[in-house]
């Protein structure tokens, strides 16, 4: 017969732990990652870096914004930033109220970050980490802010021979979307990553809401300097050049600079060193 249940044993070990039966605390809960792409990508952009965070145990959450990857509005109906941000902010808006992420944003993704930085601050985000991405404290307001966080890909031609040009709102308004010309995509994005994952995103890329993005500015909160940044530096980009990196470092230093040998898309070029930075934020900045 099995030994017999005793509620007075039951409130003794309450009483005293030493009594307490060799139960296991559960296991500290690993940091939740949320993945943010750049103009033109999506979620499906980080699919070598899900994999091995997943694989290590962390939770991993990949958003499309508004009008990229398999979200289906038309992007060139996505004119305000906010708009376009809004599926990041819808997402940590409905976060449990202790839980806290890190967000992590590549090129242009590095203007979702922001915004949501003064936004919500630490009581959602624990550390932010931008990786080759625009970092400006507060979006394109000075001609200085778009010097520094606008690709410049004059070398690779003009812009009409660049792009891909949408005009959504009709011929005599600025472009809605854009997108590098498939010709020029490996060239200027990918060029040191696998041929294979440059032929996916050629065949994925969609037309990035450009009005949007230039219409980016946030005003200033308290939030602003209190949640911890790191900046992983693309060494060999040529989308936003290591020049235009270091510009926006010295502006808004962040807590920490990371150096990678990739190109502008270290998801697909460099991923297990990249998972390795990411892990190494979360370690040195208490997750």
């Amino acid at each position: 017969m099995g030994e017999e249940y005793s509620p007075q044993v039951a409130e003794a070990e309450t009483k005293d732990p030493s009594l307490k039966t060799n139960v296991k605390p559960p296991p500290p809960q690993l940091p939740h990652f949320v993945l943010i792409h750049g103009i033109s990508g999506g979620a499906w952009c980080w699919y070598k870096i899900r994999c091995l965070m997943e694989n290590s145990g962390y939770k991993v959450t990949c958003l499309d914004l508004k009008g990229a990857g398999i979200d289906p509005t038309d992007p060139n109906t996505v004119l305000t930033f906010q708009d376009y941000n809004k599926p990041l902010l819808d997402f940590l808006s409905s976060l449990h109220e202790n839980e806290q992420v890190i967000l992590v944003g590549h090129s242009a993704g590095g203007l979702s970050l922001s915004d949501a930085i003064h936004r919500f601050g630490k009581k959602k985000i624990k550390v932010a980490v931008f990786v080759g991405a625009t970092m400006l404290k507060s979006g394109f307001v000075t001609d200085q802010d778009v010097r520094d966080g606008v690709p410049t890909l004059s070398a690779f031609g003009e812009m009409k021979d660049v792009y891909d040009i949408w005009l959504g709102l009709g011929e005599d308004h600025p472009p809605t979307t854009v997108r590098i010309k498939k010709e020029l995509q490996r060239k200027i994005l990918y060029q040191l990553s696998p041929l294979e994952d440059s032929t996916l995103a050629a065949m994925l890329l969609r037309p990035g809401p450009i009005l949007a993005l230039s219409r980016a500015t946030f005003e200033e909160t308290e939030h602003a300097d209190n949640v911890p940044r790191i900046y992983i530096r693309t060494s060999q980009d040529n989308v936003i050049t290591p020049e235009q990196q270091e510009a926006m470092i010295k502006r808004w230093p962040p807590s920490d600079v990371y150096l990678l040998e990739s190109d502008h898309s270290p998801f697909f070029s460099s991923p297990f060193l990249l998972f390795g930075l990411l892990v190494k934020a979360a370690v040195c900045y208490g997750c």
